[in-house]
């Protein structure tokens, strides 16, 4: 594990080299093919050393933050066309990502929590350095208070533990079971504050309307998995906690995925309605790995790693849009059939694989989380069906939206797609698509 650290560390000289844009990008595609052929064990810990190893759960999402990586860099040639700080943006997404890395693949429960929360600072800068409006400030504070707010609580947990079982390797957590619900509340909210749950999401839409396509990709694509993925490790430890409080947070999630899916259709700003349903999305995973069963697990996985490609696809949609009509205002942004047809396809391929047809993770992620809180209870089923109906039918909102009705008239300089941007969205939409085809693994790592 620790070569590919040293792979991304010895990439920062070229990120200030003016003509090495792309190179940062090649040498990231290098990284990936090198990093899928990292053998990975399914049911164990693997190339394990004394601060890091892999197993199927680490090994998927930093798969995700990498191929995310390669597509910001792609999304982002306006910057490197108007010379716009490029060397700095790269400096910042290579220290991004090896925190990013880190986080994943660290053994340690402090190491964890410190990568962890120093993945926030790459992404403010992002989002206050090369955002649109005067409001990132503001968006920028949201989101640092909101997760600040309830990381001391988590840091005092994880000197808890420690003090309590002399260990706080992850590794080892599955030997202890802390019956003491300070400790429970604490570890939980710092991983359902980046979620974000219900509640506590404020900070969420105000940060992707602000940030750049760049910032928008990462947070929909990796920031809110650091939660999922914190919550599957630390749920491990706190079991019997779990059995009694759970039905909290599960509730919670299960009312607000219906109460911001029906918020969705209220929304006449682009972003913000991807980023709402980006929440709707998150309270599924949150219910399923909070019913601590076996298809939650792998369905909150799955639909993890889907929602990642997915939401970022959206993002750069959104973004294409943007960089020819310079709003992100439904009302503007109509009748785009006419001016891009083929771009039309992609608009429609995205938001099917964001309603959960088949044959994208989505799907497969949906029906394990459905399948795991009916087995929970069945008045779930309820909220279940509302939050799968309007999925689909703000995904369709969106889409006939954006795409039918009457162009507005004042769109005189428009220009076509480019082939970068096709490319782009493929990159997207088919790992988000053929990863099906090797359900299979994911279905057994757990």
């Amino acid at each position: 594990m620790m070569k590919f650290l040293f792979f991304l560390i010895f990439m920062i000289p070229l990120c200030f080299n003016f003509n090495m844009y792309w190179m940062v990008q090649m040498m990231l595609f290098l990284m990936m093919f090198m990093f899928m052929n990292l053998m990975v064990s399914i049911e164990n810990y693997c190339n394990l050393s004394y601060m890091y190893s892999c197993d199927m759960l680490s090994y998927g999402l930093i798969l995700l933050s990498i191929w995310i990586f390669i597509l910001m860099i792609m999304a982002s040639e306006n910057l490197y066309k108007k010379k716009n700080y490029i060397s700095f943006f790269l400096f910042n997404l290579i220290i991004l990502l090896i925190m990013l890395y880190l986080t994943f693949s660290v053994m340690n429960l402090f190491m964890f929590y410190l990568f962890f929360e120093g993945s926030l600072i790459p992404t403010l800068m992002l989002i206050v350095g090369w955002g649109y409006q005067p409001e990132r400030i503001e968006a920028g504070m949201y989101l640092l208070f909101y997760t600040l707010f309830v990381s001391l609580p988590f840091l005092m947990g994880i000197f808890y533990i420690l003090n309590k079982s002399n260990y706080i390797m992850i590794y080892f957590m599955k030997f202890f079971n802390f019956e003491f619900y300070l400790l429970y509340f604490s570890m939980l909210m710092a991983f359902l504050v980046k979620m974000p749950m219900y509640f506590v999401h404020l900070w969420l839409p105000k940060a992707h309307v602000e940030a750049p396509v760049s910032g928008s990709m990462i947070l929909a694509g990796i920031m809110l998995k650091l939660g999922g993925y914190g919550l599957i490790r630390v749920m491990v430890l706190l079991q019997e906690m779990g059995l009694k409080y759970n039905i909290i947070w599960i509730s919670i999630s299960l009312m607000g995925g219906f109460f911001i899916s029906l918020n969705c259709f209220c929304q006449v700003d682009i972003k913000s309605l991807i980023a709402y349903s980006s929440v709707a999305h998150m309270s599924m995973v949150i219910g399923g790995i909070m019913t601590m069963n076996y298809w939650g697990f792998i369905g909150s996985y799955i639909l993890m790693i889907g929602h990642g490609l997915c939401s970022s696809g959206m993002f750069c949609l959104a973004n294409i849009n943007y960089e020819r009509l310079y709003s992100r205002s439904l009302y503007i942004n109509k009748g785009m059939m006419n001016f891009m047809p083929s771009m039309s396809l992609w608009w429609f391929l995205i938001m099917s694989s964001n309603m959960a047809a088949p044959p994208s993770l989505n799907l497969m992620g949906e029906i394990s989380l459905i399948n795991s809180l009916v087995s929970w209870s069945w008045v779930s089923m309820l909220m279940l069906m509302l939050i799968s109906f309007f999925s689909a039918g703000y995904s369709l909102y969106l889409y006939s939206y954006v795409q039918h009705g009457k162009f507005y008239s004042g769109i005189y300089s428009f220009y076509m797609g480019l082939s970068r941007e096709y490319l782009l969205l493929m990159l997207h939409w088919l790992p988000l698509n053929i990863l099906i085809m090797k359900i299979d693994y994911v279905m057994i790592w757990f």
